[in-house]
């Protein structure tokens, strides 16, 4: 039987048979940690549930399963009966979306102090409704309506199409696999000898601040301390769990207190210090972000079967094989930091959407998107995010559309970042394949064309 796994806040990676980290090459090279802390991490899970048990919870849909899946329906159009079709379809599945769909002044501006300076108003996108999105992950179980807040043409209606082919295929297998959130500042002294002193120093002083950051936060823990050493100067990263928060004004918090203690118990005082030095990726692409982890971690696959792809996809997986492979050799040679479509396409608008820091995209939408035909003569497609900056508590999630719009995937308040990284990575693989399979098919003008302009458009 299936059943989220999600309360198991805890874990630093989730379920995974032993056999597979310490045998499947390519699934330990995406993990990137050393063999004490996967072993650390799998003990962890092996006194949670069993191989077998984590076998089961994250394998596709059976053909007779995926036959007695609930047949949603909800209408299509522009009008505003439409509209109200859809509002009264979620109604009938126990969501609500009140404040989405009715859009109402703020009486109590000064609630909104945390989020935003010298409000003068909201900034309205429509957010259009996706799926259901079947999962089958270690957190995330079941189907989920998906909030995408938009202001582009053809999206929706593009992963909306992506999930309906995953969901006829038994649906997507995701896990999350890490979580750690950075924070890197720096120090530079007289000399490279004092530098040294201090890094022999600093690791000594580990547990001590570990002590600080217990007392600085509720929920932040001080996970390791990592040193890059050049010249006279040393950049300290401090990685960190930081539970359902997406975690950067925690960190900065913690690590400001770290660095006091610092500067108030090491003997010698650096010439120059800074709280952040550019190094951790905040808010940026970097080839740390694709190489480590920042966020959370979450790696997803799906098998999707040729008689799905013939028929909602409209096209082979062999010709969405082959485009892969050909604009995988494009995005090398324009050197971008991993390679996949538009995975900043589906995160932003579920990071808009819900409450999340979108500047996080750039980070956040860093992977790598993997498609082949498989022996059988279907389509393997495999998604990793190695960053997912997400959070179901603090920040943007509380304000009351954004709430609802994490209520609407049951992702709202504690105990539900990894499920919601899940469903981030799951919505981003539907993308990839509807816009693989549009490329692949000489389809992907012809939808812009007529989902993505408006009668009303001057130009061509």
């Amino acid at each position: 039987m299936r059943t989220s796994l999600y309360p198991l806040q805890n874990m630093q990676l989730s379920l995974s048979l032993k056999s597979q980290f310490l045998t499947h090459k390519n699934f330990i090279e995406v993990m990137s940690h050393d063999h004490k802390r996967v072993q650390k991490i799998i003990d962890r899970i092996e006194s949670q549930i069993s191989p077998e048990e984590f076998v089961e919870q994250i394998a596709p849909r059976s053909a007779e399963e995926v036959k007695e899946l609930e047949d949603y329906a909800y209408p299509m159009g522009y009008s505003k009966e439409n509209q109200n079709q859809r509002i009264d379809f979620l109604n009938q599945n126990n969501i609500r979306i009140n404040h989405l769909s009715n859009p109402t002044e703020i009486d109590q501006v000064e609630s909104l102090k945390g989020n935003i300076e010298n409000f003068i108003g909201m900034a309205q996108i429509p957010v259009g409704l996706a799926g259901p999105i079947l999962i089958n992950g270690t957190n995330a179980v079941g189907d989920f309506f998906v909030p995408l807040a938009t202001s582009e043409g053809a999206l929706v209606a593009s992963y909306n199409r992506g999930m309906k082919a995953c969901r006829l295929s038994g649906g997507i297998s995701a896990m999350c696999t890490a979580e750690s959130v950075q924070r890197s500042p720096f120090f530079k002294f007289d000399s490279m000898g004092i530098m040294g002193l201090f890094v022999k120093w600093v690791h000594e002083h580990l547990d001590n601040f570990k002590n600080v950051v217990s007392e600085s936060s509720n929920y932040a823990q001080l996970n390791e301390m990592r040193t890059n050493v050049e010249g006279n100067s040393v950049i300290l990263t401090f990685d960190y769990f930081t539970g359902d928060a997406s975690g950067q004004n925690m960190v900065t918090i913690c690590t400001d207190n770290v660095c006091k203690y610092i500067l108030d118990n090491f003997p010698h005082k650096p010439i120059e210090w800074y709280i952040e030095s550019n190094y951790s990726g905040d808010k940026k692409a970097t080839s740390l972000s694709f190489s480590s982890s920042r966020g959370k971690k979450v790696t997803s696959e799906i098998v999707l079967l040729k008689d799905v792809v013939n028929h909602v996809l409209k096209t082979t997986p062999k010709a969405i094989a082959d485009y892969w492979q050909s604009s995988t050799l494009g995005v090398v040679q324009s050197g971008a930091i991993g390679a996949q479509g538009h995975v900043a396409n589906g995160l932003a608008a579920l990071f808009i959407a819900c409450g999340q820091d979108v500047a996080c995209v750039s980070e956040s939408s860093v992977g790598i998107t993997r498609m082949e035909v498989t022996a059988q003569g279907d389509l393997y497609v495999a998604l990793t995010l190695p960053s997912l900056i997400v959070g179901t508590i603090g920040g943007g999630t509380k304000l009351p559309t954004q709430n609802e719009c994490l209520k609407m995937m049951d992702c709202a308040g504690v105990g539900k970042a990894k499920k919601f990284a899940e469903i981030c990575c799951a919505v981003a693989l539907s993308g990839e394949i509807s816009i693989a399979a549009a490329m692949s098919a000489g389809h992907f003008t012809r939808a812009h064309e007529s989902l993505g302009r408006n009668k009303g458009d001057a130009g061509k």
